[in-house]
C-alpha cells in the first residue's frame, strides 16, 4: 500500500485525524481510488472496496479508509466491503466518513468482517457529516477460535445517522469490546443498534455505549446479546448511559438480554440523564464558569468511551475533536460542506 493523496479536494478538505506514518486510501461516491499496486481491492461493480489481510500478517501501521460523498446522484448510493483478518494476523483499521456539498445524500452501506482463529482486528470508525446527510451503515462480524476485535463508534456529526452492528462470537476464547459515543444536537437523528452474538463458549464481550444530546436531537439505541445453549463460560455486559444537556432532546434506550445456557455471567443497564447539578456547584465555587464547568462534565463523561484507544496520537486527535464539537465549535458548520476535521 502506498500513501494517498486526495488530489480533487487537496487544497479544499483539511482533515486532523490522518496519522502521520498511516496508509490511506479513499472512497469517493462509493469508488475506491487506487493504483494497480494498492493492497485493496474495488469490489462487485466498481463500489466499494476489499481488503485481505494475509495469514501471520502484523501490520504495524494504521490503515485509514476515507469515505466522501462529493456528488448528489439520482438514487440512493448503496455499496459493499468488506475486510479479512487471516489466522494469526493483526491489524488497525480508522474508517472515516464526510461530505464535500451540502446535498442530501442518502446512502446504504455494508460492512463484512471476517475475522480467523487468533486473529485480532483494532477498528475506530469516525463518523462526522452534515445536517442533510442520511447514512445508514450495517456492519457484520464474525469471530473465529480466540480471535479478538476492538471497536470505537464515534459519530461526531450528521443528519440522519443509522448503524446497525452484528458480532458472531462463532469460536471458544473470543473476543470483542465494542464502545460507542454519538454527540446529537440541533435536530439530528442518530440510531445505533447492536446484536453480539455469543454462538461458543468461554467467549467475552463488553459494550459500552454514551451519548450526549443537545437541542432537539434525537437518538435511539438497542443492543441485545444473545448467548446460545451450550455457550457456557460466556462473560457478556452491556451498558447504554446518555446525557441530555438540554429540554428538548429525546433519548430512547432497549438493553436486552437472551440467554440459554446457565454458567454465564451477564448484565445489562441503560441511564438517562441531565448534568450533576452538585458537581457544576463545586466546580463554579472553585471559580470555574458556568459554561467551562459543563463542558469539563461532558467531556468527562464522554471521555469513557475513547480514553482505551492504543494508538496515543489517534486518541489525542479524537479527544479534540470531541472537545472541539462540545465547545458548540462545529455551530459554523451547519450551512458548509466542509466539515474539516
Amino acid at each position: 500500500m502506498k500513501n494517498y493523496i486526495y488530489t480533487p479536494r487537496a487544497d479544499y478538505f483539511k482533515c486532523r485525524v490522518p496519522l502521520k506514518e498511516a496508509h490511506q486510501a479513499f472512497v469517493v461516491d462509493g469508488q475506491l481510488q487506487q493504483d494497480e499496486n494498492s493492497a485493496l481491492q474495488r469490489g462487485e461493480n466498481g463500489k466499494g472496496y476489499n481488503v485481505v489481510f494475509k495469514r501471520n500478517m502484523h501490520a504495524g501501521q494504521i490503515l485509514q479508509i476515507i469515505s466522501v460523498r462529493s456528488h448528489d446522484l439520482e438514487n440512493t448510493l448503496e455499496y459493499k466491503n468488506s475486510i479479512t483478518v487471516e489466522e494469526n494476523s493483526e491489524a488497525s483499521l480508522l474508517l472515516c466518513f464526510h461530505t464535500f456539498t451540502m446535498n442530501g445524500f442518502e446512502t446504504k452501506e455494508e460492512l463484512d468482517i471476517d475475522i480467523a482463529q487468533s486473529g485480532r482486528l483494532d477498528l475506530i470508525i469516525m463518523q462526522n457529516e452534515h445536517n442533510k446527510s442520511c447514512h445508514n451503515t450495517a456492519i457484520n462480524i464474525t469471530m473465529g477460535r480466540d480471535a479478538i476485535c476492538k471497536i470505537h463508534v464515534i459519530t461526531l456529526h450528521g443528519g440522519k445517522i443509522g448503524n446497525e452492528i452484528n458480532i458472531a462470537l462463532n469460536g471458544k476464547g473470543g473476543e470483542c469490546n465494542l464502545h460507542g459515543l454519538y454527540l446529537a444536537g440541533g435536530k439530528q437523528e442518530i440510531s445505533n443498534r447492536v446484536n453480539i452474538y455469543h454462538n461458543a463458549g468461554e467467549c467475552k464481550s463488553n459494550q459500552l455505549f454514551k451519548g450526549i444530546l443537545d437541542g432537539e436531537a434525537i437518538t435511539r439505541f438497542s443492543g441485545t446479546i444473545y448467548v446460545e445453549k451450550g455457550a457456557q463460560k460466556t462473560e457478556a455486559y452491556q451498558a447504554n448511559n446518555n446525557l441530555l444537556a438540554s429540554d428538548g432532546a429525546t433519548a430512547y434506550t432497549k438493553p436486552h438480554l437472551e440467554i440459554y445456557a446457565d454458567d454465564v455471567k451477564c448484565s445489562h443497564g441503560a441511564t438517562i440523564g441531565s448534568l450533576n447539578e452538585d458537581e457544576l456547584f463545586y466546580m463554579r465555587s472553585r471559580g470555574i464558569s458556568l459554561d467551562e464547568a459543563k463542558l469539563l462534565q461532558q467531556q468527562a463523561f464522554a471521555n469513557a468511551t475513547i480514553e482505551d484507544i492504543a494508538n496515543s496520537e489517534l486518541r489525542e486527535r479524537l479527544t479534540s475533536l470531541v472537545e472541539s464539537r462540545l465547545r458548540g465549535e462545529f455551530s459554523d458548520c451547519e450551512k458548509c460542506d466542509r466539515h474539516c476535521c
